[in-house]
């Protein structure tokens, strides 16, 4: 249902609201971002953005025997899950060779989320989960961006620990648009550590278990959706 809402400030206030806005209405702005998020997925339904459980999931250090997983638009669900050492292996071999450079490491990542939204969405129902936010109403355990963003943040992060992403630093998400220049959307970053260009990943244009979308944060925050993504003949 809702995966197009908002992270804008998640757990690091948008560049946006960093730029134009005082100090003291950034906490409050970003209250409303996410609200205005959930509302679009809670179109049909009763959810609402969680602010305290996104920031407590985001600011957490996930493990592969403990970490959280958001569904529900605006984390209004949260399950807490472990990875068996067989369930982690089929990310292991998605590494595997490792990288020779940092375009292969994005690729790798990109299908590694996926295959973590696959093992995860047995265990907690979001195999169902489609791609984008709106007309999804009618489908139990849908994710909206803010789910997706967090979800694929924590997935990079047990990644990193394990010490499979090396050519990349995950940094905070971020949010394009804000109802100015069409509805906000949130999106997982990371950054290049040789060039220090920053990528967008992005799945939630896909449905559960597609491989996530890597792209330059310049051509996302213009507005980028893949032309074959299911969401431009479902919205």
């Amino acid at each position: 249902m809702n995966r197009a809402s908002h992270t804008a400030l998640l757990p690091s206030a948008s560049t946006w609201l960093h730029t134009f806005l005082p100090k003291r209405r950034r906490a409050t702005s970003s209250a409303i971002t996410y609200w205005c998020c959930s509302l679009l997925f809670a179109w049909g339904s009763t959810a609402q953005a969680d602010l305290k459980d996104i920031s407590r999931i985001y600011h957490s250090q996930p493990s592969l025997q403990a970490f959280e997983i958001c569904q529900g638009g605006g984390c209004t669900r949260s399950d807490q899950l472990q990875l068996t050492p067989p369930e982690w292996d089929n990310v292991v071999q998605i590494f595997t060779p490792q990288a020779e450079n940092a375009e292969q490491e994005r690729q790798q990542i990109a299908q590694a989320i996926g295959m973590l939204e696959d093992i995860i969405g047995t265990k907690i129902g979001t195999t169902a989960d489609r791609a984008g936010t709106f007309d999804n109403s009618d489908y139990q355990h849908q994710q909206d961006c803010n789910d997706e963003a967090i979800n694929s943040t924590t997935y990079m992060r047990l990644m990193q620990q394990a010490g499979l992403i090396r050519l990349h630093t995950i940094t905070d998400t971020r949010t394009r648009k804000f109802f100015f220049t069409g509805w906000p959307h949130s999106a997982a970053v990371i950054r290049e550590n040789d060039s220090q260009a920053e990528f967008a990943v992005d799945s939630w244009f896909y449905d559960n278990g597609h491989a996530a979308t890597i792209v330059p944060m310049a051509l996302w925050k213009d507005g980028y959706i893949p032309a074959d993504s299911p969401i431009r003949h479902r919205e």
